[in-house]
C-alpha cells in the first residue's frame, strides 16, 4: 500500500498542548497528506490504559489506516499501537519507554523529580514549573527561549502515567499497562527517534528501546539527532526531524 496521500496522525507529548506540532502539521499537509492531532483526554486519574485506548477509538476511526508519530509519551503510545496492528509505519520521537527498557540515567530522575517528589501526584495534575521546563525539555536552548516555549506551549498533564511507566519494571508483566510485545513480527515498520543531549528521554535510553525490538522481523530503525533536547518538535531544526520522518515512512510502510 503506498503512502504517498497517507493520513498522518500526531500524539503529543506529556506537558505539551497539540501545538507543538503546529509546523510538522503545515508541512505534512503542503506534502499532501491529511493530518490529525488528537488532543488528550482530560482528567488528573488519566492513565496508560485510558489513553492507549483513546487513541485505538480516534484511530480505527479513520477511513484509511495512517502513518503513526508520537512525541515522548506519545512516542510509547505509538509503540502500544502498532503493537495491536495499527498503522502502516510508526515513529516514535524520543519516546517514554515501555515495559523492559531499564535504564534510567540521573537527568530522567531530576526531570520527572516535580511529579515523584508528592506521591499524591499519582492523582493530580502536574504544572513545572519554567525552570524545570527548561531542564526537561529546553536545555539547549536560552532561558529566555524556553520560556517563551512555555509560555506557549506547557500545559498541566496527570502524574498517573508518570507513575505507571516507572512502576512497570517492577510489576508483574500481566499486570503492567506499558508492555509491548517487542519480538511482534507483524506489526507496522517503526523508527524510533532519540536527541543527543534530551534529558528526560537520553539517547541511551531510546536506544536500548530499539535494541529490545531484535527478535521481530518488522522493520525497526534507530535515528540520533545530536545536540537536539527533548523539545525536538520545536526547536530549531526541527524540519530536519519532520522530513527525516516522512522520507522513512516513503520506504518502509505496508
Amino acid at each position: 500500500m503506498s503512502n504517498v496521500k497517507a493520513p498522518i496522525v500526531l500524539i503529543h507529548a506529556l506537558w505539551l498542548s497539540p501545538r507543538s506540532w503546529s509546523g510538522w502539521v503545515e508541512r505534512y499537509q503542503a506534502a499532501g497528506h491529511d493530518v490529525h492531532v488528537p488532543d488528550w483526554p482530560r482528567g488528573a486519574e488519566v492513565g496508560v490504559g485510558e489513553l492507549v485506548e483513546h487513541f485505538d477509538m480516534f484511530v480505527r476511526s479513520l477511513p484509511d489506516s495512517p502513518i503513526l508519530m508520537g512525541h515522548s509519551f506519545g512516542g510509547l503510545l505509538t509503540q502500544m499501537l502498532l503493537d495491536r496492528g495499527l498503522g502502516r509505519a510508526g515513529v516514535a520521537l524520543t519516546p517514554a519507554a515501555p515495559r523492559g527498557v531499564l535504564r534510567a540515567p540521573l537527568s530522567v530522575l531530576r526531570a520527572t523529580w516535580p511529579v515523584f517528589r508528592r506521591p499524591a501526584n499519582r492523582h493530580r495534575l502536574v504544572t513545572l514549573t519554567p525552570s524545570e521546563f527548561h531542564y526537561a525539555f529546553a536545555n539547549t536552548v536560552s532561558r529566555e527561549e524556553s520560556d517563551r516555549w512555555y509560555a506557549e506551549l506547557a500545559v498541566p498533564a496527570p502524574g498517573r502515567p508518570v507513575f505507571q511507566v516507572a512502576a512497570a519494571n517492577l510489576t508483574r508483566k500481566r499486570e503492567a499497562v506499558t508492555v509491548v510485545d517487542f519480538a511482534n513480527s507483524d506489526r507496522a515498520p517503526l523508527l524510533l527517534i532519540a536527541g543527543g543531549r534530551d534529558h528526560l528521554v537520553p539517547e541511551s535510553v531510546v536506544y536500548e528501546n530499539f535494541n529490545r525490538y531484535r527478535k521481530s522481523t518488522a522493520p525497526t530503525d534507530f535515528k540520533l539527532f545530536e545536540d537536539r533536547p527533548h523539545l525536538i518538535t520545536v526547536v530549531d531544526g526541527w524540519q530536519d526531524v519532520a522530513d527525516y520522518a516522512l522520507t522513512w515512512t516513503a520506504h518502509h510502510t505496508r
